[in-house]
């Protein structure tokens, strides 16, 4: 074999991994998709480019495991207010359960889901009941005929200072956040070319038990529901008859949203060509149109010309007055970079571009030392929302993941980590806003395992610029940044074969630049001690301590404690 047609194979393959997910690519366009730093994973926030292949499914065939445990649970939690001499609180927990972890020649899953009833004993509380859970899923339906769908149940602060760590009593300040996203796509190589093709729906709500003060005086609002549709088609060739490879792609996206009767409504074409310039790197060229349009209506005003507030802490539609635009605008897109991808261990993607009528800069970097360790970095910069950033987000999870839940209160971790990868949704539970946004940032992830050890790790910085109409009773709120940091960590180790222990830990702040906002800052750690005593029976014991500080406000120090039996079917 000659060195010309070896440098030549190599650089074939090179390109062919910019194209051969042509419907990823395609995905990848959308406002809250361009958080994946590269259209090569449709991902809001990091993802592995090499996900969505040929590769991958071959992986799971290899890999097949069908893990499906129920269980059933009872605790005993004790909260404590360390800081401000408050009451100490105790509840009883119940709760039933399944994880779920499947690989089969057609389906993965990847699932948590958790229905838990509280009953109050001392200290004021009352009963409550919660649901929490995370699903990713995939169905080869027919070659190259994918059905995917992925689901979240969580909580957060209701006040606009939200993170996915909830952990103080206070109901009048959390909000139950519910969201799915379910959709085909396709993806095969027909006649020489790279065909691919999809549609996701979305549907984001969420739900304020006890609206107290807290809400009703967030000057963006607090989100209530959206849906959300994408569309996208691609078709391209790898290099072969041509020095280069190609693909034409283009996509519709539309989301409204019932707070201020919002509409997002975007639609893109655009032709992009890869370029191998050695076995190693290849130039990245784009360019397209694109037309964006948000725009929202007006709330209802009361005698003193103040925005009216319903019984929810949400601003009343005024459905009497003209829809007004937040953002508009059309014209031509472009970008430009190049991929390195020295072995199959590593990749780098960096791009700079026209889009939004701004320039923007994304990239994204993978690293797999081993068969263990997984490091992930991504660059991005779009136009989102709550909504959309959550159906965006959980189509970038893998669909193999190991659940992480608060081993105190049980909530879902807001990061996952997997053999394929990894995820967080932090910056999408940032702040449960009602606003459109623009969100620029960076997240990385690193998970691994040594030994008996397994650990995982996320941390990121997000900002977002709120898109209001200028002419609203509203503007001041146009333009205004919030920043959000975030840190995640968690690691387990197996003692011996009846027993192990974990760690999480998380470290938030939140910089609200709205009028009259202050910041806010939360950090936690919790540890616990899990042994099997008889056969499905296990028994754990947990705590953890929490701190909350918020400018203006008196800051809370919370120490928990749990008791409790689990037994898996």
């Amino acid at each position: 074999m000659s060195a010309r047609f070896r440098l030549a194979r190599r650089s074939a393959m090179l390109a062919a991994l910019l194209l051969a997910g042509a419907a990823s690519g395609a995905q990848a366009q959308w406002s809250g998709d361009e958080g994946a730093g590269d259209r090569d994973a449709p991902a809001t926030g990091p993802a592995t480019p090499y996900g969505g292949g040929e590769a991958d499914a071959g992986q799971a065939q290899r890999q097949r495991t069908v893990d499906v445990t129920p269980y059933l649970e009872i605790g005993q939690v004790l909260n404590a207010d360390l800081k401000n001499g408050g009451d100490v609180l105790t509840y009883t927990t119940l709760a039933a359960g399944v994880d779920a972890a499947v690989v089969t020649r057609r389906a993965e899953v990847a699932a948590s889901l958790r229905y838990e009833h509280r009953i109050g004993e001392s200290g004021g509380l009352g009963d409550s009941d919660l649901i929490s859970g995370l699903l990713r899923a995939r169905l080869e339906a027919a070659r190259g005929f994918n059905l995917e769908a992925g689901a979240l149940a969580t909580r957060t602060r209701a006040d606009g200072y939200g993170s996915a760590d909830i952990f103080l009593a206070d109901a009048t300040n959390i909000a139950d956040v519910y969201s799915f996203y379910a959709g085909p796509t396709f993806a095969r190589r027909i006649a020489g070319l790279d065909v691919g093709a999809g549609y996701r729906f979305g549907y984001t709500k969420t739900d304020i038990d006890t609206p107290g003060a807290a809400t009703a005086g967030i000057p963006e609002g607090i989100f209530d529901s959206s849906t959300n549709h994408a569309a996208w088609a691609s078709v391209g060739a790898r290099p072969g008859d041509l020095p280069f490879g190609w693909q034409l792609s283009g996509g519709w996206e539309r989301e409204d949203a019932s707070q201020l009767d919002q509409r997002y409504d975007g639609k893109y074409v655009r032709a992009d060509v890869t370029v191998p310039i050695s076995p190693t790197v290849a130039l990245l060229g784009g360019v397209g149109y694109e037309d964006i349009e948000i725009s929202q209506r007006d709330p209802v005003l009361d005698a003193d010309g103040r925005p009216v507030i319903d019984s929810d802490g949400r601003y009343v539609t005024d459905k009497s007055q003209p829809r007004q635009l937040a953002f508009d605008t059309e014209g031509l897109i472009w970008d430009a970079g190049v991929m390195w991808r020295p072995s199959r261990r590593t990749s780098l993607t960096a791009r700079v571009g026209r889009r939004y009528g701004d320039t923007i800069y994304t990239g994204s970097f993978a690293y797999r030392p081993d068969h263990a360790t997984m490091l992930q970095i991504g660059v991005y910069d779009g136009l989102s929302s709550f909504g959309r950033g959550l159906s965006s987000g959980l189509s970038a999870l893998p669909t193999q993941f190991d659940p992480t839940r608060n081993p105190v209160d049980g909530s879902i971790s807001p990061c996952v980590f997997g053999q394929q990868g990894g995820g967080c949704l932090s910056p999408q539970l940032a702040s449960a806003t009602a606003a459109q946004y623009r969100s620029s940032g960076v997240q990385a992830l690193l998970s691994s395992r040594y030994g008996r050890w397994n650990y995982g790790v996320g941390i990121g910085y997000d900002r977002r610029r709120l898109l209001v109409p200028e002419t609203s009773v509203l503007a001041d709120l146009n333009g205004v940044v919030d920043e959000s940091y975030y840190l995640f960590l968690t690691a387990g180790r197996q003692l011996d074969a009846d027993s192990s222990v974990s760690v999480t830990g998380f470290v938030n702040y939140f910089d609200n630049g709205a009028p009259g906002a202050s910041d806010a800052q939360s950090a936690g750690l919790s540890s616990s001690y899990s042994r099997r005593l008889w056969r499905g029976l296990t028994g754990t014991a947990a705590a953890s301590i929490n701190a909350f500080d918020q400018d203006g406000f008196n800051s809370q120090l919370i120490g928990s404690a749990l008791l409790g039996l689990r037994y898996n079917f």
